[in-house]
């Protein structure tokens, strides 16, 4: 047993020992113990066996189009041969097959047209709405965060402008 690992008693009902003011049983909670030692100890007073407590692993952060894969791997016979098959990232895909993954958010960009504002003195943005591409001040509700590909669809002269990522915490 590793001092890295934390362990746990149980018992053979499945209640786990929980040293408070007085040791006892409890069916959702125990006490994590980092030395093994001191749960065989506790094993020995109070009855139960020592198990290992393990930590979830971290999720793998994939793009879009790598979850795909992953995706398509679960329903596959052999996933493993799938995933070879279809990246060449295997040991991340097959990592995210086993523990899990979260989708990477696709990069959003904020596109300023510089020296345009209204008659106040507002910036005004690169704008889409209804299919037509216009300027406007930045506004709730209006289509003015853009990812890569919009913007490589956008009229030549907005593929030129400037790009600013768009952070979360931006309004």
């Amino acid at each position: 047993m590793s001092e890295e690992k934390l362990y746990a008693v149980k018992n053979d009902e499945g209640k786990y020992l929980l040293m408070d003011s007085t040791p006892c049983w409890d069916d959702k909670a125990g006490t994590a113990i980092k030395r093994s030692a001191r749960a065989l100890g506790w094993a020995k007073i109070y009855g139960g066996h020592v198990v290992t407590l393990i930590e979830e692993p971290e999720k793998v952060v994939l793009t879009k189009e790598q979850a795909e894969i992953v995706e398509e791997a679960h329903d596959n016979k052999i996933p493993a041969c799938h995933i070879a098959n279809k990246s060449d990232d295997e040991e991340l895909l097959m990592n995210a097959y086993v523990n899990g993954y979260t989708v990477a958010k696709e990069k959003r960009y904020l596109v300023e047209l510089d020296g345009l504002v209204t008659t106040d003195n507002a910036q005004q943005y690169l704008t889409k709405k209804n299919g037509k591409w216009f300027a406007c001040r930045r506004m709730p509700g209006m289509h003015q965060d853009f990812t890569d590909e919009e913007l490589n669809k956008a009229p030549e002269w907005a593929q030129q402008l400037d790009r600013e990522e768009v952070t979360d915490d931006a309004d």
